[in-house]
């Protein structure tokens, strides 16, 4: 089966795009396009659909990292060689053309990032705590001290999981309220003190306080799509044993 992407015309013409799980050699609950080698799933099947991905992208492998929900950022000068480990970081940044970055996500936000004129590209993994606690800040101050300009630079923000999914506790409510009150805007009351985040709401709101001008959601929501998206909650909810990883690459 065909590999399926997503694209947006804000970071043509970069070379960019935001994998679906379809077309992948993954079977069982990983059906489809798995690329998350810290999954329970085959191995091989895994860099199977790696390998499909970066031909995709018209490269021989993927640059990747080691997320972990942090602010943390690579910069990326060179391929990562075979069995190389991956930094630990939660973006990647690069000026040296032919290098696919890649970002896993499920249900995360998968943030592209392209400076055209100045030829710098990046990938960022930006769940909710990372978005807290600063990742897309570090990653375009990155961009920015690699010779992009802010103003120039374009973010597009995957697929991930929308507001009316991502129910969550008071707790996690006051986590955001107490480092900013204005962060409140971010959340729909619900039942029993809960609410509803926003999560490439805040994304987008964090994007273009940083003079991110040209910024965008591509509107898709993981945990609403079981065919095209492979997502944590959905996975919790249905007490499955495990996950895939959906694939979001850019290269110059």
């Amino acid at each position: 089966m065909t590999l399926h992407t997503i694209t947006s015309d804000l970071l043509s013409p970069i070379s960019h795009g935001f994998f679906t799980r379809q077309g992948g050699a993954s079977s069982g609950i990983f059906e489809g396009l798995n690329c998350g080698l810290g999954s329970s799933d085959l191995r091989e099947a895994v860099m199977l659909n790696r390998a499909r991905v970066a031909e995709a992208m018209g490269t021989e492998s993927l640059v990747r990292m080691h997320q972990v929900h942090s602010a943390e950022v690579a910069v990326i000068e060179a391929p990562q060689a075979e069995g190389e480990e991956a930094p630990r970081a939660d973006a990647l940044v690069t000026t040296t053309p032919g290098l696919a970055l890649s970002v896993l996500t499920a249900d995360c936000q998968p943030v592209l990032f392209a400076d055209p004129e100045a030829g710098v590209v990046a990938a960022a993994h930006a769940g909710w705590r990372g978005t807290l606690d600063g990742v897309l800040d570090a990653t375009v101050d990155t961009m920015e001290r690699l010779g992009a300009k802010r103003d120039k630079i374009r973010a597009v923000i995957g697929p991930t999981i929308s507001q009316p999914a991502y129910e969550v506790g008071p707790e996690f409510h006051a986590d955001f309220t107490q480092k900013d009150p204005d962060f409140a805007r971010f959340f729909i009351a619900g039942d029993g003190g809960r609410f509803f985040f926003d999560l490439p709401g805040l994304g987008l709101a964090r994007l273009q306080s940083l003079g991110v001008k040209a910024a965008e959601w591509t509107h898709h929501c993981t945990y609403s799509d079981p065919k095209l998206f492979y997502s944590y909650r959905r996975t919790t909810h249905a007490r499955e044993a495990d996950y895939g990883r959906l694939i979001a690459c850019i290269r110059l």
